[in-house]
C-alpha cells in the first residue's frame, strides 16, 4: 500500500495522467494528475533553490483557490511539511504560530500580505515572503530540472496544524505522511469512493478536514475535487449540479444555512448524482439532521475527526439501514475505547473519554513533549478529550468536551444537550450553552442564541419553551442574542469563548 502523498501523486500520474484532479470554478482553471504531479516537482525545485530543505516548514496564508490547493500537495510531495496558516487567527495568533513553527518561507495571497507584514513585525528571524494569487496559473519560476529531490518516507513531517487555541497557544500537530494518507485512505473506503466520484470543497484548505477528506482522497482514490473560494449559501446547489458532483462535504453550521435557504433553490437543477453528504468536524444536531434529509432527499454520513486524528476517525455506515442518527458513527480504520478518570476501559454504555489509535494519529505536538505525553499514551492511544460512550454496535455517542462539561450542583449537564433542545425552536438558527459562576450550583447554564433573519423571540419564550424540552434544571437561566457565535475555522463553536461574550453583553 502508498504510504505517502508523493507515491500517490506518481501513482495518479501514471495510472490516469489526464484524468481531472481539480477544477477552480472562479478562474475557470482545472489540473489532470499528471498536471499535479509536474506542478509539484516544480514547486519542490523552487523551494530547494531558496534554501529550504527537507522537513522545513513552509507556511501559507491564502483563502481557497487553484494555486492553494497546488501548494498543499506539492509541499508534502517535495518532502517538506506544509504549514497553513488560520486565516481567521488574530494577529497576536499569527505571531505566536510564524514565530513557534520555524517556517521558513511564507506564501501569501496578496490580500493576505498586509496581515502578514504585521505579524511578521515581531518575528525575529527571516522569513522569506512569495505572492501567491491563489487564482493564478502559473506562478513559481522554473528551475534546474536535474535538481535531485530529496527522499520522503512515511515518517516524515508532511503536514503541520495548529489547534484553534480555546484555553491557553494554539498547539501544532505534526502529521506524517502516513497519518495524512491514511485519512485519505479511510475516507475513499469507508464512502466507497471510487475514480468517477467528485466532491464540492468549500471547508478552506487551512483546515483538517478540507486537507484530508476533500484535498487527499480524491488523490487516494482518483478522484476530483471542486474547489470555489469559500461556502455561499446562493450557489452551492448550483456548483454541485454544474460540475455534476457526487458527494458534499459539509459542517453542521454550513447545514443549518443551507435549510434555511432551502426555499430558494433554482427549480431543476439536477441533484441525482449526489450519493451522500458528509459532516463532520462538529456534532450534527438530529433535527437538523432530519431536515436535511427531507428537504434535499439526500442522505448524510455523520462522522467524527481531530486534527489529531488526520481528520477521520469515526464514521456512519454508507447503508442508510445501517446510520443511526445522533452518533457519528464506529471506528474505521482505528481503534477506540472509552476510559475512566484513571484510565480504565469502560463497558458499553458506560460513559467515559474517548481514545483512539491508529496510523492515522499524530506524532505529537510540536516543541511539546510535555503536551505529547499529556495526549499519547505509551501504548499510542490518544486522549481525545471528547467525552461519550459505545453502544452495543460500537457506534459512539459524544455528550461533551471534558472541559465544557457544566456541572450544577454536582450534576454534570453535557451542553450538546442544551444546543439540540433549542435549535428545535423555529425561530432559533443557531444556539450554544455554556456554564456561568453561580454562588449557589457552582454552575448555571446560560445559552447563547443566533436567531434566523427576520424572526423574533424573547427570552422568557425560549425558558419556556426550555422547560418543555428539557425540565427546569437543565433550562438555561439567562439567554444572550448575539450576531454571531465564535467558531474556529472548521465551524465549531469555541464554546469557551462564550463567557467573554457574556462578560460583554450581559
Amino acid at each position: 500500500m502508498l504510504r505517502t502523498i508523493r507515491e500517490y501523486v506518481d501513482f495518479q500520474a501514471a495510472e490516469r495522467p489526464d484524468a481531472l484532479y481539480l477544477i477552480a470554478p472562479e478562474p475557470g482553471l482545472s489540473m489532470t494528475f499528471a498536471g499535479l504531479q509536474r506542478a509539484s516537482r516544480e514547486l519542490a525545485r523552487f523551494l530547494l533553490a531558496q534554501g529550504i530543505l527537507r522537513g522545513d516548514k513552509v507556511a501559507m496564508l491564502m483563502q481557497n483557490g487553484y494555486q492553494t490547493c497546488r501548494l498543499l500537495i506539492g509541499v508534502m510531495y517535495g518532502g517538506f511539511c506544509a504549514t497553513p496558516l488560520n486565516l481567521l487567527a488574530h494577529p497576536s495568533q499569527l505571531e505566536y504560530v510564524l514565530n513557534h513553527s520555524d517556517a521558513k518561507i511564507v506564501f501569501v495571497a496578496p490580500d493576505q500580505l498586509e496581515r502578514l507584514n504585521a505579524a511578521l513585525a515581531n518575528v525575529t528571524r527571516d522569513i522569506q515572503i512569495v505572492l501567491c494569487d491563489v487564482d493564478a496559473q502559473e506562478f513559481i519560476p522554473m528551475s534546474d530540472e536535474g535538481v535531485q529531490l530529496p527522499l520522503v518516507g512515511e515518517e516524515d513531517d508532511a503536514l503541520m496544524m495548529y489547534t484553534s487555541g480555546t484555553t491557553g497557544k494554539p498547539k501544532g500537530v505534526v502529521l506524517a505522511n502516513r497519518s495524512v494518507v491514511s485519512g485519505g485512505q479511510f475516507v475513499s473506503a469507508a464512502h466507497e469512493l471510487e475514480a468517477q466520484d467528485r466532491v464540492l470543497a468549500v471547508l478552506p484548505l487551512y483546515h483538517i478536514n478540507a486537507q484530508i477528506v476533500t484535498a487527499t482522497s480524491p488523490l487516494v482514490r482518483g478522484g476530483s475535487l471542486v474547489l470555489p473560494h469559500r461556502f455561499r449559501v446562493s450557489n452551492f446547489w448550483d456548483l454541485v449540479a454544474q460540475h455534476r458532483c457526487t458527494w458534499i462535504n459539509v459542517v453542521p453550521t454550513m447545514i443549518s444555512y443551507l435549510l434555511n435557504d432551502a426555499g430558494s433553490v433554482k427549480s431543476g437543477l439536477d441533484l441525482s448524482r449526489v450519493r451522500f453528504c458528509r459532516s463532520a468536524s462538529a456534532p450534527l444536531p438530529p433535527s437538523q439532521h432530519r431536515a436535511f434529509e427531507d428537504a434535499f432527499k439526500i442522505g448524510v454520513i455523520e462522522t467524527m475527526g481531530l486534527t489529531e486524528t488526520s481528520a477521520p476517525c469515526f464514521t456512519n455506515p454508507l447503508d442508510p439501514s445501517q446510520r443511526k442518527i445522533g452518533s457519528p458513527g464506529r471506528a474505521f480504520g482505528n481503534e477506540a475505547k472509552i476510559v475512566n478518570t484513571e484510565g480504565m476501559a469502560l463497558t458499553s454504555g458506560e460513559a467515559g473519554e474517548i481514545m483512539v489509535r491508529g496510523p492515522n494519529v499524530m506524532k505529537g505536538y510540536y516543541k511539546s513533549p510535555e503536551e505529547t505525553a499529556k495526549a499519547l499514551t505509551p501504548e499510542g492511544w490518544l486522549h481525545t478529550g471528547d467525552l461519550g460512550y459505545l453502544d452495543p454496535d460500537g457506534f459512539v455517542f459524544v455528550t461533551g468536551r471534558i472541559k465544557e462539561l457544566i456541572i450544577k450542583g454536582g450534576e454534570n449537564i453535557a451542553p450538546r444537550e442544551i444546543d439540540e433542545a433549542l435549535l428545535k425552536h423555529p425561530a432559533v438558527l443557531e444556539a450554544a450553552a455554556v456554564g456561568v459562576p453561580d454562588e449557589h450550583y457552582g454552575q448555571e447554564l446560560m445559552a447563547c442564541i443566533v436567531l434566523k433573519p427576520g424572526e423574533r423571540c424573547t427570552a422568557d419564550e425560549l425558558r419556556s419553551f426550555c422547560r418543555n424540552e428539557l425540565g427546569a434544571y437543565k433550562t438555561p437561566k439567562s439567554f444572550r442574542f448575539v450576531c454571531e457565535l465564535p467558531k474556529g475555522p472548521s465551524g465549531k463553536v469555541q464554546r469557551l469563548k462564550l463567557l467573554d461574550m457574556e462578560e460583554i453583553l450581559a
